[in-house]
C-alpha cells in the first residue's frame, strides 16, 4: 500500500512471517515496524535499545507519563502501553497525513492511554508543562535527518525542563566518525543533565559505518550495568559508553547555542537506511 503524506510517500509492507505485522517506510526509508498482535515485539535494533531503557526507567509495570516527539507507526507508545498499562502518553507527530494513515490502518487498541497530536516536535516540547514527564523520547526525522531545531542547547534545556526529578531523556541519533553531530548533542545534554550514556553497535562506535546511537540523559544515575547487560544480549549486540569514555568521546565539542546557525544531522550515505 502506497500513500502520499505531507512529508513524502509512505508505504505499508506486510511481514510474511507475522500475521498482522507491518513495515512503514517513508520515501523508501524504514520508519516503523508494528506488530498489531504483539506490541512487545521490537524489530528495529535501535528501538529495542530504547525499549530496554523503558523497561529500566521504573519498576516493572509501573505506569509512567511519557512524551514522544515523533510518532510514525507508534511502535514505542504501543510497547509502553503493553509493558506499563495505565501509562499516560502524548505523541507529537508533525505529519498529519501520516498520523491519519496510521490511525486508519494500524489502529491503537481501546484504552491504550495514547493521545496523538499533530504538532511540530519543538513546539510540542515548549508547550509541555514543567516537571510533568517521566520519560521524554525524541525520535524525529525530517526525511532522514534530525531537524536543526532539535539540535541546540535551547532544545536540551527545554527537554530538561519538562522532566520530573529522576526523569529520563531518550533520543535516537544517527552519525558516523568523527561524530561531529553526535558529539555536539552529547555536549548539549551534558550541560543540563549530568548523567549520560550512549548505546550503539561497536562498528558504529569504531567509525566503520554510519548508524544509530541511543542517548540517555537524566539528573540521577542511570542503571548503566544492567542496560549494558541487556543490550549485549541482543541479536546485534551494542555497547554502552559512559563515564570517562563518554567524556573522551565528547572531547572539546561544544553545544550549538545559536538557533540561527543550527544545522540538521548529517545526510546518511546512500543505502544506509533503505528498505527493499
Amino acid at each position: 500500500m502506497t500513500v502520499p503524506v505531507d512529508r513524502g510517500t509512505a508505504r505499508l509492507l506486510p511481514d510474511v512471517d507475522r500475521a498482522r505485522a507491518w513495515l512503514l517506510t517513508l520515501d523508501d526509508a524504514p520508519q516503523s515496524y508494528v506488530d498489531l498482535d504483539d506490541p512487545g515485539h521490537l524489530e528495529f535494533e535501535y528501538v529495542r535499545r530504547i525499549g530496554h531503557a523503558l523497561d529500566l526507567a521504573a519498576p516493572p509495570g509501573r505506569p509512567l507519563d511519557l512524551l514522544h516527539l515523533g510518532g510514525g507507526g507508534l511502535t514505542l507508545p504501543r510497547y509502553a502501553a503493553r509493558t506499563r498499562p495505565g501509562s499516560r502518553q502524548l505523541v507529537a507527530e508533525a505529519d498529519a497525513a501520516l498520523a491519519a494513515l496510521v490511525e486508519r490502518r494500524l489502529p491503537l487498541p481501546p484504552g491504550s492511554g495514547i493521545a496523538v497530536r499533530t504538532a511540530d516536535a519543538r513546539a510540542a516540547l515548549e508547550a509541555a508543562p514543567a516537571a510533568g514527564t517521566d520519560v521524554l523520547i525524541a525520535d524525529v526525522f525530517a526525511g532522514s535527518r534530525t531537524p536543526a531545531a532539535l539540535t541546540t542547547l535551547g532544545f536540551a534545556r527545554a527537554a530538561a525542563r519538562v522532566l520530573r526529578p529522576g526523569g529520563w531523556y531518550l533520543a535516537n541519533l544517527a552519525d558516523r566518525a568523527p561524530f561531529g553531530f553526535l558529539r555536539g548533542q552529547l555536549a548539549a545534554l551534558a550541560a543540563v543533565l549530568p548523567e549520560l550514556c550512549l548505546v550503539a553497535e561497536p562498528s558504529v562506535l569504531r567509525g566503520r559505518r554510519f548508524g544509530n546511537a541511543v542517548l540517555l540523559a537524566s539528573d540521577r544515575p542511570l542503571p548503566v550495568r544492567e542496560l549494558a547487560r541487556r543490550t549485549a544480549a541482543d541479536p546485534f549486540p551494542a555497547r554502552v559508553v559512559h563515564g570517562a569514555e563518554l567524556r573522551r568521546l565528547i572531547g572539546d565539542a561544544a553545544p550549538v547555542t545559536d538557533e540561527g546557525t543550527a544545522r540538521p544531522s548529517p545526510e546518511p550515505p546512500p543505502g544506509a537506511f533503505s528498505a527493499g
